[in-house]
């Protein structure tokens, strides 16, 4: 059963997430959360596997909620997916660094939105190629100096491989092909990779890459 936190100030939208997520036989709701600040109290109290957060809350907004939760090791398997009004929101590189595992545009439809959950229940991150090479290749050039983290310089350069294709956007299976290696294989490089350059998830080990250069 996959628990699903819904952190959004409009009532109608958390409504209407609720009523299409609780009809799958394999999701429930963990909880509602109308700010930030009650998104990271859900966080803590409930633990859910998915929490869908709003960019813009108030008391806290998402992404200051998102690192708090983030920064929390007890709270490692709680995923946070930002919810957008636009694709390429200004916030939404600030959000991936601060600890968020992806981001859905509000009017996804219920396919996607349902789809999108289990993708990142299973551990992936919900980053699209298009939108992750033009967003995060745009706010590391223009508006952030390049930052090394410290486990670069350990990547075997398999490793450095699979990390610079997860960064283009493409998913275990088609670096797998790539590769000419297991689908496994290049989950146990990703993992090790993670480990090395501390990152949280898949997304963040897109941030790295970017901001390492190795993309």
């Amino acid at each position: 059963m996959i628990r699903v936190g819904l952190a959004d100030d409009q009532v109608l939208v958390r409504t209407g997430f609720a009523a299409l997520l609780d009809a799958e036989e394999d999701m429930e709701i963990a909880g509602e959360a109308a700010d930030g600040a009650q998104a990271v109290r859900l966080a803590a109290r409930e633990r859910p596997d998915v929490l869908l957060m709003d960019v813009r809350m108030p008391v806290l907004d998402g992404i200051e909620a998102t690192r708090q939760i983030a920064s929390q090791p007890d709270l490692a398997d709680v995923k946070v997916v930002i919810l957008t009004t636009f694709e390429l929101d200004e916030y939404i590189f600030d959000a991936l660094r601060a600890g968020a595992a992806g981001f859905l545009v509000k009017d996804t439809d219920a396919v996607e939105l349902i789809r999108a959950v289990r993708v990142v229940a299973a551990g992936d991150s919900l980053l699209s190629p298009a939108v992750t090479r033009r967003l995060i290749a745009e706010f590391t050039s223009k508006t952030r100096a390049r930052r090394v983290p410290p486990g670069v310089a350990d990547l075997t350069a398999r490793e450095r491989e699979v990390v610079t294709l997860i960064a283009t956007g493409l998913s275990n299976d088609e670096i797998a092909r790539r590769l000419y290696v297991s689908a496994s294989t290049v989950k146990t490089h990703a993992g090790r990779a993670m480990m090395k350059l501390a990152a949280r998830d898949r997304a963040q080990l897109v941030v790295a890459a970017y901001e390492s250069g190795l993309v």
